[in-house]
C-alpha cells in the first residue's frame, strides 16, 4: 500500500506541475498580447506615415490657383456660334479669354460724330459683359459704326452696336449683326423699380436665354422694359448728346415691328475704348 508520505509527496508534484503550466499559459498571452498591440502601433505609424508623405507630395491645394481661391476672377463661358449658322452681318473676331477679373471698375468711352459719351462699368456686376466690350473694343469692332435704332415711345432708347451698319444711308438688315459668340446675361435689375432708369447702358438680346452679343442700349428716360437685359453700366458724360438725338426723333422704320426708327439725327461711332478706372 502506498504510505501517507508518498501521497503527499505526490499531490504536492501535481500542484507544482499544474502551477508552471498556468505560469507558462500565461507567460505565453502576454507575448502574443504583445506582439499584437506592437502590431497595432506599426500600423498606426505607417498609416501616419502614409498620411504625412501624401500630404507632403500633393500639397495643399487651396494654393495652386491664387486667383481663383481669392475670388478676383470668373469663368466666362463663351457661345460660339458654328460658322454654319453665322448671318452676313456677323464679324468674326475670335472669343476672349474664359477667365476674366471680377474685380474694378473700367471708364467705356464711345467716341461719336456729336461728341464723347462715357460710362462707368463695375466689373463686379458684370464682368463676362464688360470683359466680351474689352475685347471687342481691342479688335476695332464699333468703329465706323452707326446707331441704328431710336426708339422716343415708351422706352426711350438709342441702340448701337451693331459692326454691319456702317456707310451711308440705312438697310433692311441693320440691327441684325453681331460678333460670332453669345454671352449668359448678367447683372439683371429683378429688383429695380423701374429696371431701366435714365442713364442707364444695358445690353440688347433675342429674348431667348444666353443670347447677349455686341448690341447696346442707352436709356435717355425711364423705361419700363422687363428686367431681361444686362444693366451695363450707368452714363456719367454726354447724356445730353443722346438727348439731342431723342429731341430729333426717328423715321418710323421699325414702328410695325420693334418700334421706333433709324434715328433722324444720324450717330456714328468712330472709336469705342475700355480703360480701367
Amino acid at each position: 500500500m502506498t504510505s501517507t508520505r508518498e501521497r503527499q509527496r505526490a499531490a504536492a508534484r501535481a500542484r507544482l506541475e499544474k502551477e508552471m503550466a498556468e505560469r507558462a499559459a500565461r507567460a505565453r498571452k502576454r507575448r502574443q498580447t504583445q506582439a499584437v498591440v506592437g502590431a497595432g502601433v506599426v500600423l498606426l505609424l505607417v498609416v501616419a506615415g502614409t498620411a504625412w508623405l501624401a500630404s507632403n507630395l500633393i500639397g495643399d491645394d487651396s494654393g495652386t490657383d491664387d486667383t481663383a481661391q481669392d475670388g478676383s476672377q470668373v469663368q466666362c463661358d463663351w457661345v460660339d456660334i458654328p460658322a454654319g449658322e453665322r448671318s452676313p452681318t456677323t464679324k468674326d473676331v475670335g472669343l476672349p479669354d474664359t477667365r476674366q477679373s471680377q474685380v474694378g471698375t473700367q471708364t467705356m468711352t464711345i467716341t461719336t460724330n456729336l461728341g464723347p459719351i462715357t460710362a462707368r462699368i463695375d466689373r463686379a456686376a458684370v464682368p463676362c459683359t464688360a470683359a466680351s466690350f474689352t475685347h471687342l473694343a481691342e479688335q476695332n469692332f464699333f468703329d465706323n459704326t452707326k446707331c441704328h435704332r431710336l426708339v422716343t415711345e415708351g422706352i426711350k432708347v438709342l441702340q448701337c452696336g451693331d459692326p454691319s451698319a456702317t456707310g451711308d444711308g440705312w438697310r433692311e438688315s441693320d440691327g441684325t449683326g453681331g460678333p460670332s459668340y453669345r454671352m449668359a446675361e448678367e447683372n439683371l435689375p429683378t429688383d429695380k423699380r423701374p429696371p431701366y432708369p435714365a442713364g442707364v447702358i444695358a445690353m440688347a438680346n433675342s429674348g431667348q436665354p444666353a443670347s447677349t452679343g455686341s448690341q447696346f442700349f442707352i436709356v435717355y428716360g425711364d423705361s419700363p422694359l422687363d428686367p431681361n437685359y444686362t444693366v451695363l453700366g450707368t452714363i456719367t458724360g454726354g447724356m445730353e448728346i443722346v438727348e439731342d438725338v431723342a429731341a430729333a426723333g426717328d423715321d418710323g422704320a421699325f414702328a410695325q415691328q420693334a418700334g421706333g426708327g433709324h434715328p433722324k439725327k444720324e450717330v456714328v461711332i468712330t472709336d469705342l475704348t475700355m480703360t480701367d478706372a
